[in-house]
């Protein structure tokens, strides 16, 4: 579970977490009220509308790969995954980022769903835009740091 602690808050659950952070950045959560609007809208899609669809499918395999149950629910579980990444990568068109040229907070959840189950990223234009999203600078920074924190309680 992701967990920020800063000057004296502690907060816990991703997508608290990120708004927190997008506070701080213009580029995060922009101060024009409609793109931040659509950032945060982003945000809560990838937290409602495309995780738990994701983390449904990637859970069978992962917790329960010899049950009978997981098996039968497996097609029909990434039939369903898949359905709502088509219509997110229909949403993503061309454009680099969801809101267009901008990556935002919105860009930065979407991203980090689509990385719980990779081989669900049949549409081109999605298995793109994670691969631009996660080259970031600053993403390989924040992956470094997390996966350093896993490192040192190991």
């Amino acid at each position: 579970m992701p967990i920020l602690e800063e000057d004296g808050l502690s907060l816990f659950e991703s997508g608290a977490i990120v708004l927190h952070v997008g506070e701080t950045s213009e580029a995060l959560l922009p101060s024009d009220p409609g793109a931040r609007a659509r950032a945060v809208q982003w945000l809560i899609a990838a937290l409602n509308s495309i995780e738990p669809h994701v983390m449904n499918y990637a859970t069978l395999d992962a917790f329960y790969p010899g049950e009978e149950w997981a098996k039968l629910r497996r097609e029909g579980a990434k039939a369903f995954a898949l359905q709502r990444l088509a219509a997110l990568a229909t949403s993503l068109g061309d454009k680099p980022y969801l809101d267009g040229e901008s990556f935002t907070a919105g860009d930065l959840m979407m991203a980090s769903v689509l990385r719980i189950d990779e081989d669900l990223l049949v549409e081109p234009a999605l298995a793109a835009y994670v691969a631009r999203c996660t080259g970031r600078p600053a993403f390989q920074r924040a992956l470094a740091a997390q996966l350093g924190d896993f490192r040192d309680a190991a």
